[in-house]
């Protein structure tokens, strides 16, 4: 038994260099969405703009990006102006204002422009829980028929553009 005991750190430490040896050379930021592949879960959420309620039937039905965004958020006032030159260009950007006060929502899109063709408030976040967002901002790309066919955490900028753009077929 002693003898046990005297091998076990060791058997751990082996263990445990293994499973850091396999995560080797893995991205540490890259997280799977279980929703790639699958349709854009149901929702009811209410307009930013004009107070009406909207489904996920009321979304396009061509590609597009789903942006969650918020003013409390650093990193979204990053990527805003690209998404201003994507709006620009004919992207279509449906905009989820995400755990965000109206009233701060409102002035953000008054100073910085608006890149969205539609704004819906999560307030509480459940589309956000619903979609697996883990913070913002987060965007994912639907494809034509409703389904999410790509998921990227983090700012979207001229330098991933190229890979994110490959998914709106």
């Amino acid at each position: 038994m002693r003898k046990l005991l005297f091998f076990m750190p060791l058997a751990v430490f082996l263990i445990l260099s293994v499973v850091f040896y396999l995560q080797l050379g893995k991205d540490a930021q890259y997280m799977p969405s279980a929703l790639v592949g699958k349709k854009v879960p149901e929702f009811t959420l209410v307009s930013l703009q004009d107070d009406q309620v909207y489904t996920h039937k009321d979304l396009p039905n061509t590609p597009y990006l789903i942006n969650f965004w918020g003013t409390w958020c650093p990193a979204c006032h990053v990527e805003h102006p690209f998404l201003m030159e994507l709006a620009n260009s004919g992207v279509p950007i449906v905009g989820i204002d995400y755990k965000d006060e109206k009233v701060l929502a409102e002035q953000w899109l008054e100073q910085k422009g608006n890149p969205y063709q539609v704004i819906l408030m999560d307030e509480i976040g459940n589309f956000g829980v619903d979609m697996g967002v883990t913070g913002a901002p987060e965007t994912f790309v639907v494809d034509r028929s409703g389904v999410v066919v790509y998921r990227h955490q983090g700012v979207i900028n001229a330098e991933n553009w190229p890979e994110i753009k490959g998914y709106m077929k």
